[in-house]
C-alpha cells in the first residue's frame, strides 16, 4: 500500500466544518464490528484457556465481582421483574434498610445493566458475564469508530486498533471483575468524540447527551475519561487549530458541553456524592509508586499484579507508539506532541498528585491504578495519527522495537513479573507486527498483514486474560456462581416470608456480603462502598462482625438482635428455617434522657432491648446449665467451643475483618466449659442467655407496640395504640433523609426515633435521599440551558417562520 492510499494529516489549513475525506458511514461501520468481533474472540477465547465459568469449574466471581456486583444486579433483575423489597430511592433488603439510589448509580445505572433481566434469575452470573463481554466490545467498537472520526483510513485498521484499546491488560485482569469501571472504558472514546464535535463545531446538544450517558453509566471512571479526552482535546486543538481565540472558542465549546452534560446527571450524582460522605470510612493508605522494572514488565502480555499498572495495549499497537517519533510521514511537531502526552500520561501514574488528581484526590481502596484505560486509549490514538498519515518505514519501525527491547531488557533485569510465556508472546507478536506493519507497503499484502496483526492481538489478549484469572484465583477471595443449593436456599426464604410483619435473614455462613440480595429476605449483611456509619457502628456496637475494613457488616446470628430488627425467621447452614420471636418494626419507649453504647455488645444489646436477659459464667469459662453461651472475641482468628459442643471458627483480623458475637450452643454447666483452640485473644468476654428473660422482655416492648405495619417502597405507616407516649423506635438505622410526619426524623441508639404526644395513632415515614431534590433542580436547569441553546441553533428562516407564526 502507497502512502497515498492513506489519509493525509490533518492540516489546519482544512475548512473546520469540512467533514473528513473517506470517512463514510459504511467503513465506519465495519471498522467498529471488527473491533467488537475480535474483542469478543479474544475475551472468550482467554476465559475458555483458563477454564473459568462459564466455560469450565472455575468460579470467576473473584473479589467484589461475587461479593457485590452479582448480587446487586441479582437485586436489579428482582426491581425489573416488581420482585424487590422497595424500589430506586430505598432498599429495605440489605443492612435492615437502607437508601438504594446511590448504589445504584455506584453499580447499576450503566445502560447495559438491565440486560441481566433478559435471562432467567439463577443464571445472574452469566448474565453479568454476558453483560461484562458485551461492554469490552461496545468499548471496542467506539474507539474504532473515534479513530475514523478524526482521520480516514483502511476499516480495518480503527477496528484492529479499537479492539487493542477494549483488550487493554487494564481491561481484561481489572476491570472484567470490576464491570462497572468498563463504563469508564466505553466513555473514554465517546467524551473524545464529543471533544471531536466541539473542535469542528458540529453536534452540541448530542454531545451533551453523550456526557450525560457516560456521568450517569459511572461517575468514577466517567471522571478519569474526562481528564483523557481534555488532554486528547488539547493536542488536537493545538495541532489542528491557529490562534488563541479560535481555540479558545474550541475549549470553551467543550467545557459547556461537559458542564451541561454533568448538571443533567446531578439528581444521580449530588445524593450520591452526600453518600459516600456519610459512608464508613472504610481503608486508605499512601500511595507508592509501582518499581519501575515492574510498570516495564506490565507491558508485556500474560503478567499480573494488583499494584502495578496494566499498560498492555498490545504488542502491534505498542510499537506503533513507540515509532511514532521516528515516522517522517508526520511532521515533526505532531509527533513531538502525541509521543509527549503518551509520556506524560505514562509517568502521571507514578506521581503522588497527578495520581490523586486522576483518583478524584482521595488513594482508592484497592487497586490503585485505575486510570490505566485513560493511558491506554492516548497510547491508542497515538499510533492511529501515526498510521493514517502513511505507512511506517523500516527506519521507524526499527526504532520502535529497540525501545520496546529496551524496555523489555529492563523488565527481565528487575521484576518478578515477567513469564517465559509472556517473553515468548512478546517477541513473536513483535517481529509478526513489525513484518505487518512494514508489509502494508504492499497493496498485495493488505489482508494478510491485517489477519496476522488480528491473530497476534488474539493470542496475546487472550493469554493475558487467562494469566490474569490464574493470578487473582490464586491471591484474591472468590465466590461460588448459583448452583442448586443456592435455588433451594431462595425458595426456603421465600416460603418463609412475612415482610413488613417480621423480617426473613439470609443467615451465616454466607455466601457473598450481600445474601440478602442474591438469595431474598431482608437481613442485617450489607457491603457497599456507601454503607452507611451509623449502620456499620450500631450494629459493631450489637457484636456484629466485619469484612472490608467496616465496609461489608456481616448478619447477626443473635436471639436478641433477631427480637429488636424484627427478624422473625432465620436460615440455617442446613437450609432450614429457624423461627425466633421477633418484635413489630415499631416499638414505643418510655420518654427519657438519650442513652448511649458502651464497650459490651451483650449490655449494649440489654439496653436497646430495655431489660436485662444475659448473666455472667458462674465460674470463669462456664454458663449456668439450660442458659444459652455466646461468645465475644472480635479480633480472635480461630476455633472456639464448648467442651462437649463442636466447634466455630471466629474471623478476626485487624483491622481488616472483626469476628461477630458468636453462639456456641446450650450449656451444661461444667460440662461445656469455654474452650479456645488457640490462645485465647486479649479482648474477650463470654455471656449467658436466659430465654425465659428474653421471651418476657419481648412480651413486654409488645404491648405498647405498633398493631400493624405497611411498608411501600420507601416508606411505611404504622398505626400505634391511642394514647402512645414516649418515642416510637423503628428497627431502621438511622440513616439520613428520613422524615415522620413532616419533620426530619431523629435517632436512638443508632436507629430511627420519633417523639410521640399522646395523640399520634398512625405514623407515617417517608425516604428521600439527600440532595436529591437540589440535583433535580440543577439539572432542570441545565435542560432548560440545553433547549434554549437548540433554539438559538434553529436556521434564520425556520426562527422567521416561527416569529410570523
Amino acid at each position: 500500500m502507497s502512502t497515498s492510499q492513506l489519509a493525509p494529516h490533518h492540516t489546519p489549513q482544512r475548512p473546520a466544518q469540512a467533514p473528513a475525506r473517506g470517512s463514510g458511514r459504511r467503513p465506519g461501520l465495519l471498522g467498529s464490528a471488527f473491533a467488537a468481533l475480535v474483542t469478543a474472540v479474544a475475551v472468550c477465547s482467554g476465559d475458555a484457556v483458563a477454564r473459568v465459568f462459564p466455560y469450565g469449574p472455575r468460579h470467576r466471581s473473584v473479589n467484589d465481582l461475587g461479593n457485590q456486583f452479582v448480587p446487586f444486579h441479582a437485586h436489579l433483575w428482582d426491581l425489573l421483574h416488581g420482585r424487590a423489597r422497595g424500589g430506586l430511592l430505598f432498599n429495605w433488603q440489605s443492612g435492615y434498610g437502607t437508601g438504594f439510589l446511590a448504589d445504584y448509580g455506584t453499580y447499576l445505572s450503566s445502560p447495559f445493566a438491565p440486560l441481566v433481566a433478559l435471562f432467567p434469575r439463577h443464571d445472574i452470573d452469566l448474565a453479568v458475564y454476558a453483560v461484562t463481554v458485551l461492554k469490552m466490545a461496545a468499548a471496542a467498537a467506539a474507539m474504532a469508530w473515534l479513530l475514523r472520526s478524526q482521520r480516514p483510513g483502511p476499516w480495518w485498521a480503527p477496528g484492529l486498533l479499537g479492539a487493542s484499546y477494549a483488550l487493554c491488560g487494564w481491561s481484561v485482569i481489572e476491570a472484567a471483575y470490576n464491570p462497572m469501571w468498563l463504563d469508564g472504558l466505553i466513555a473514554f472514546p465517546l467524551l473524545c468524540l464529543t471533544g471531536e464535535w466541539a473542535l469542528r463545531g458540529r453536534r452540541p446538544l448530542l454531545g451533551v447527551g453523550v456526557v450525560a450517558v457516560c456521568w450517569t453509566a459511572n461517575f468514577y471512571t466517567a471522571y478519569m475519561a474526562t481528564l483523557g479526552a481534555a488532554l486528547v482535546l488539547v493536542v488536537r486543538v493545538v495541532l489542528t487549530r491557529e490562534g488563541a481565540r479560535v481555540r479558545l472558542r474550541v475549549v470553551g465549546r467543550a467545557a459547556v458541553t461537559t458542564v451541561l452534560g454533568m448538571a443533567l446527571t446531578a439528581p444521580l450524582l449530588l445524593p450520591l456524592f452526600l453518600s459516600s460522605r456519610q459512608a464508613y470510612p472504610g481503608w486508605s493508605k499512601e500511595f507508592s509508586p509501582a518499581p519501575w522494572p515492574d510498570l516495564f514488565a506490565r507491558l508485556l502480555p500474560a503478567t499480573y499484579s494488583f499494584n502495578s499498572p496494566a499498560v498492555f495495549i498490545g504488542t502491534g499497537t505498542l510499537l506503533l507508539v513507540t515509532a511514532l517519533p521516528f515516522h517522517r510521514a508526520l511532521p515533526l511537531r505532531t509527533r513531538l506532541w502525541w509521543a509527549g502526552l503518551v509520556a506524560a500520561v505514562l509517568l502521571s501514574l507514578q506521581w503522588a498528585p497527578t495520581h490523586l488528581a486522576w483518583h478524584v484526590f482521595a488513594t482508592p481502596n484497592g487497586s490503585p491504578y485505575r486510570q490505566t484505560f485513560v493511558l491506554a486509549g492516548i497510547a491508542v490514538i497515538a499510533a492511529w495519527s501515526g498510521l493514517a498519515a502513511g505507512p511506517y518505514g523500516v527506519r521507524a519501525l526499527a526504532g520502535g522495537a529497540g525501545l520496546l527491547a529496551a524496555a523489555a531488557a529492563c523488565a527481565g533485569a528487575g521484576s518478578a513479573l515477567v513469564t517465559g510465556w509472556g517473553y515468548a508472546l512478546f517477541c513473536g507478536g513483535l517481529a509478526l507486527a513489525a513484518g505487518a506493519w512494514w508489509a502494508l507497503r504492499h497493496r498485495r499484502l493488505l489482508l494478510p498483514a491485517a489477519a496476522v496483526l488480528a491473530t497476534a492481538l488474539v493470542a496475546q489478549a487472550a493469554a493475558t486474560t487467562a494469566y490474569g484469572h490464574k493470578g487473582k484465583l490464586a491471591g484474591l477471595d472468590d465466590y461460588p456462581s448459583w448452583t442448586h443449593a443456592s435455588t433451594s436456599r431462595e425458595r426456603a426464604l421465600t416460603r418463609a416470608d412475612g415482610w413488613p410483619a417480621y423480617r426473613t435473614d439470609a443467615g451465616r455462613p454466607a455466601l457473598s456480603g450481600n445474601d440478602p440480595l442474591l438469595l431474598g429476605g431482608e437481613g442485617g449483611s450489607y457491603y457497599s462502598s456507601h454503607t452507611p456509619d451509623v449502620f456499620t457502628r450500631t450494629m459493631v456496637a450489637l457484636g456484629a462482625g466485619w469484612t472490608s475494613r467496616g465496609r461489608s457488616v456481616q448478619s447477626l446470628d443473635n436471639p436478641v438482635t433477631d427480637a429488636l430488627f424484627s427478624v422473625g425467621a432465620r436460615l440455617k447452614p442446613d437450609g432450614k428455617i429457624a423461627r425466633g420471636e421477633a418484635l413489630p418494626l415499631v416499638t414505643v419507649r418510655p420518654a427519657g434522657p438519650a442513652p448511649e453504647f458502651g464497650e459490651s455488645p451483650f449490655a449494649n444489646q440489654e439496653l436497646l432491648l430495655g431489660a436485662k436477659v444475659y448473666e455472667d459464667p458462674l465460674v470463669p469459662g462456664v454458663c449456668r446449665t439450660g442458659t444459652d453461651a455466646f461468645l465475644w472475641a472480635p479480633e480472635y482468628n480461630a476455633t472456639a467451643r464448648l467442651a462437649d459442643g463442636r466447634p466455630f471458627r471466629l474471623n478476626g483480623s485487624p483491622p481488616k475483618n472483626r469476628a461477630a458475637l458468636q453462639p456456641l450452643g446450650r450449656s451444661h454447666g461444667s460440662a461445656s466449659k469455654l474452650v479456645f483452640d488457640r490462645p485465647a485473644p486479649a479482648r474477650w468476654a463470654l455471656s449467658c442467655l436466659d430465654r425465659s428473660k428474653l421471651t418476657a422482655a419481648v412480651s413486654a416492648l409488645r404491648g405498647p407496640a405498633a398493631t400493624s405495619v405497611r411498608a411501600g417502597d420507601a416508606d411505611f405507616t404504622a398505626t400505634l395504640p391511642a394514647g402512645s407516649t414516649g418515642t416510637a423506635v423503628v428497627a431502621v438505622p438511622a440513616v439520613a433523609g428520613w422524615s415522620c410526619d413532616g419533620r426530619p426524623a431523629g435517632a436512638r441508639l443508632g436507629l430511627l426515633a420519633v417523639p410521640l404526644d399522646g395523640r399520634t395513632t398512625t405514623l407515617h415515614c417517608g425516604f428521600t435521599p439527600p440532595g436529591l431534590a437540589a440535583g433535580t433542580g440543577l439539572a432542570v436547569l441545565s435542560a432548560l440551558t440545553v433547549a434554549a441553546l437548540a433554539v438559538l441553533r434553529r436556521p434564520p428562516e425556520l426562527l422567521a417562520r416561527v416569529r410570523r407564526g
